[in-house]
Formats: structure tokens, sequence, C-alpha cells
């Protein structure tokens, strides 16, 4: 006999909030504003407000695709609308809702994706051959930004191991690096040199195989909006915000460990790992607890952000304060 036993990271059928309430809270989310703009300014999360391409955008596009009952999180999701609205994409600007004003000039469609280095099967691959709606599953995560903000999300993706076992890496494989499209024409943030462009980001190839990771092309069962990482972006749920790269246009597979835009901008605040750690504080601010974009408390930043069951094994014998 089999007996599922709930975890803390799962989420009850119950908690989840119908699109038709989450949908309708706009006055709770227009008392966002006062707070975001006290927040700091750092690379991490989903992109910003609902673009025009989104809005015209069939509800429910996504409607079909199975949710998978063991990646959801406890907590109700986060409304769409400030989910679209609140994040960061620097390639846009550096304001919250810069990336609402200027996302929507990003052209998603046609996209392709390089793949290069280590792997047996290197080549540029069109999005509909990277993904296959026919791998795409709904799974609800919490989302934690290195700004101690959190979200929860309910997003569509393709398990990452999934599309990188297609591709297989070969043993010189150790880790996997992702980029993300630089485009000026349409991206007034790399006028600015706030990062070292194009933006980069990595996990070694266990992580990136563990079975949390997921590479997103919808949220809340819509498509993915432009502002939000449009139209692939990987999510990895127990890290900090900024390693879930956006608009991914290039993966590598590396033998040694890839080079980070936010480590390499910042080394002394921002390590390669970027794990969920609350007992190791940000040089500039507590990371101990969060803002629930939605709340007005502040609640206890869990380790791993609460994935600690499934992930802490990845990091056995490391020092989580040295390795941060």
């Amino acid at each position: 006999m089999l007996i599922r036993r709930q975890e803390a990271w799962m989420e009850r059928e119950s908690d989840v909030t119908p699109e038709s309430l989450y949908r309708n809270r706009r006055e709770l989310i227009r008392g966002l504003g006062a707070a975001a703009l006290a927040a700091p300014l750092l690379g991490c999360g989903p992109g910003g407000e609902t673009t025009e391409k989104e809005a015209d955008a069939p509800a429910g596009r996504y409607a079909g695709v199975p949710a998978n009952s063991r990646y959801r999180a406890e907590d109700a999701p986060t409304d769409y609308e400030a989910a679209t609205a609140y994040n960061n994409f620097y390639e846009f600007g550096t304001g919250k809702s810069d990336p609402a004003r200027h996302a929507g000039a990003m052209v998603t469609d046609p996209w392709s994706v390089r793949v290069e280095g280590a792997v047996e099967r290197p080549g540029t691959y069109a999005f509909d051959d990277l993904v296959r709606r026919s791998d795409l599953e709904e799974r609800i995560y919490r989302h934690r930004c290195v700004e101690a903000w959190s979200m929860v999300i309910p997003w569509i993706g393709v398990p990452l191991a999934t599309v990188i076992a297609r591709l297989g890496p070969t043993a010189d494989a150790k880790f996997v690096q992702f980029e993300t499209l630089a485009d000026p024409a349409v991206m007034p943030g790399l006028s600015y040199p706030v990062l070292d462009w194009p933006y980069v980001e990595g996990l070694r190839l266990d992580e990136a195989m563990h079975p949390l990771s997921l590479l997103a092309v919808g949220l809340y069962g819509r498509v993915l909006p432009n502002q939000n990482g449009a139209p692939l972006r990987l999510v990895v749920p127990w890290k900090y915000g900024f390693k879930s790269i956006k608009s991914i246009v290039a993966i590598r597979f590396l033998e040694r460990q890839p080079a980070t835009s936010w480590n390499r901008a910042a080394p002394h605040e921002y390590g390669f790992y970027a794990n969920v750690n609350p007992e190791v504080p940000h040089p500039r601010w507590s990371q101990a607890s969060e803002r629930r974009i939605g709340e007005f408390r502040r609640r206890k930043t869990l380790p791993f952000n609460g994935y600690a069951d499934l992930v802490a094994p990845l990091y056995a014998g490391m020092d989580l304060r040295r390795n941060f």
C-alpha cells in the first residue's frame, strides 16, 4: 500500500487561489506601490507589468497542461497582476515598472536557442524543438528574491532534466551556463553599465538535473509575458531569484564553473550558488525574513526556500556560508 506523506513544501488542493479570486485583488495591489519604491534594485525575479501581447493572449492557453501535484507550494498563489508587475529585468531598465514599459518590443516568435560545449547534440534549436508541449506541466513554486521579497507562482514548463537528457551532455560536462538575449534595439537597459552584458547564469549539472529545476514557458495557465522572461526562462525555486535567468538564447555545457553576472559584478555580495539561506545575511540587509507580495507582515524565510528536504543532499559536506 502506498502512503503519501504531505511534505512541508507541498500545497493542499484547497489552498490554491482560483483565478476568479486572485484576478480581483486590484485594491490590494495598488497598495504595493509605496513598498516597491523602498525595495533595493537588484537582479532577480520575473519581469514587469502585463504587456499588450499578454493582455491579448487567451486566458487558459495552457489550460490543458496537467498539474504536477507533487510540486505545489503550500501557499496560495500571488495575485497575477502583482506577479507580472513587480519584478526586475535589467535589460529593460532598473525600475520595477521598466520591463512593462519596454518588454513588449521584444520579438519572441520565432525564437531559437544555441546549445554549445560538452554535449552530444550541439546546434541551434527552434523553441518548439527544444520544448515539446507533451512535456509541459504546471508546478506551483515559491519564489524568493535576494531583495527579501517573495511570491508564489503557478509556472507552466518542462523539467530541465528532460531537455538536458535529450541534448546528451558528455562526461566532461560538470556545469551548465545560460545566457539571456542582449538586443540593444529593444532593450534600453543595455546602454547602462549595470552589469557586463549579456546576462549569464549557471548551475552545477546535478543541480540542473534535479527534478525541481524547470524551464518555464508560461504562468497562471497563460503564455509567459515578455517581461517575465518570454518565451523561455529558468526556474530554480530553492535559489534566490536572480539565478532564474530569463529569455534564454544559449545553453552551454562546461567542464569548469562558469562566470555568472552578479557574482562577477559584486563577488562579495553574490556567490555562485545563491541558495536561499536565512542564516547568511546579504552584506547590506538580513535574509532572515521576507515580505510576501500581497501581504503586510513579514514572514520567516525558510532554508532553501522551503525545499530543504529535496535539495539539501546536493550540498552535503559543503560550507554553505563560504559557498554562498
